[in-house]
């Protein structure tokens, strides 16, 4: 007896909107090994090029979003990029917040912005993940 699997596959998604979302993950990984690199050495260069990171992490999130909006048309709906989208936009919001805790004075940012910048880190993965590797619906028959 024969199986078969019937896959449905997400549609891929733009190539300028993939260039967006493979740029997020290098600028807020960046910004966290820089944080990491301020918190063992005190230089605060490092505190400088961790904000800078951010916030062309956080340019290049919201030109994601905005392929990400434009991805939800009603006949390509699907759940995996409405998660996509709740995932890119949790990224943004937690790189938006972790920009605000670097514009404090030096070693005031300390250690909260090195632990939201691992989170945003961590969440931009999530959101490549989603962009790249979409969920698929199918069935063994």
């Amino acid at each position: 007896m024969a199986y078969t699997t019937s896959v449905r596959s997400v549609h891929p998604i733009h190539p300028i909107h993939a260039v967006f979302v493979a740029g997020i993950l290098p600028l807020f990984a960046g910004a966290a090994l820089s944080d990491f690199a301020y918190f063992r050495t005190f230089e605060i260069q490092w505190q400088n090029f961790a904000s800078w990171l951010i916030v062309g992490g956080l340019v290049w999130t919201g030109a994601a979003l905005v392929f990400a909006l434009f991805g939800l048309a009603p006949s390509r709906r699907t759940r995996g990029r409405v998660l996509y989208l709740l995932a890119l936009l949790a990224t943004f919001i937690v790189g938006f917040f972790n920009a605000l805790q670097h514009a404090r004075d030096a070693w005031a940012s300390m250690p909260a912005a090195l632990v939201l910048s691992v989170i945003t880190a961590l969440l931009s993965c999530v959101a490549i993940a989603l962009a790249f590797c979409g969920p698929r619906i199918g069935e063994v028959k």
